[in-house]
This record gives structure tokens, sequence and C-alpha cells, in this order.
């Protein structure tokens, strides 16, 4: 009986020592896994970093060959600019004499004229007397 005893207490020693491995093992799967995803994200933020970086670059390039630099569309602003206010002064030069002939026209050629509400008021009294 006693060579029982310590057979049964040496196959519950060795399950124990089995299952203590057995966590071990998973425990470092677990770690190894953990490990693996960190370096896995890791990797995918560098690519995004690079794919970004190089999409800006492609956007920079074409925004240069379509568009042009800052600088290029402030000036070409400032050129329109300029030449709008040109075609405006222009403007005022051609038609300056015939505006300022109207306006004394306007102002100073008065004809006394009855307001509409009176001229109304006497067809009215017209009317009825």
């Amino acid at each position: 009986m006693a060579s029982q005893t310590a057979g049964i207490q040496k196959i519950l020693a060795a399950e124990k020592r089995a299952s203590e491995k057995v966590n071990e093992a998973r425990k470092r799967k677990a770690q190894r896994m953990k490990q693996a995803k960190q370096e896995a994200q890791a990797e995918i933020e560098m690519y995004r970093k690079l794919y970004r970086k190089e999409r800006e670059n492609v956007f920079k390039e074409y925004e240069q060959k379509s568009v042009g630099t800052k600088g290029d569309v402030e000036a070409k602003i400032r050129e329109e600019t300029q030449a709008q206010l040109e075609a405006m002064a222009k403007s005022v030069v051609q038609h300056k004499e015939v505006v300022i002939v109207r306006l004394l026209e306007l102002v100073c050629d008065i004809r006394p004229e009855l307001h509409h509400n009176l001229q109304l008021q006497k067809k009215l009294q017209g009317q009825f007397a």
C-alpha cells in the first residue's frame, strides 16, 4: 500500500508540474502575442506615417504644377486687382464729363410741377364738380 501511495504522490506531483509548465507556456504565449501585437502596431504606424508623407509630397507637387506656389497666387491676384483698378480709373476719366453735366442738369434745371398726389386730387375734384 505504501508503494501505491508513493506512486499516487508521484503522479500528483507530475500532474502539478505539468499544469505549472502548461500555465507558464500559456503566459509566455500570451506575452509573445502581446509583444507581436505591439510590434505590428508600431510597424503599421510607421507605414501610415510614411504613406501620409508620401501622399503629402505628391499633393504638394500636384498643387505646385496646377496652382503654383502661394507667392504666385498672391502675385496673380495683385495683378488682377491692379488691372481692375486701372480699368475703373479709365472708365471714370471717360465718363466724368457726361456724369458732371447730367448732375448739373438735374440740380440746376428745375421745372416746377405739382406733386403727383396733388395732381390726382385735382383730377378727382374735377370729376366730382
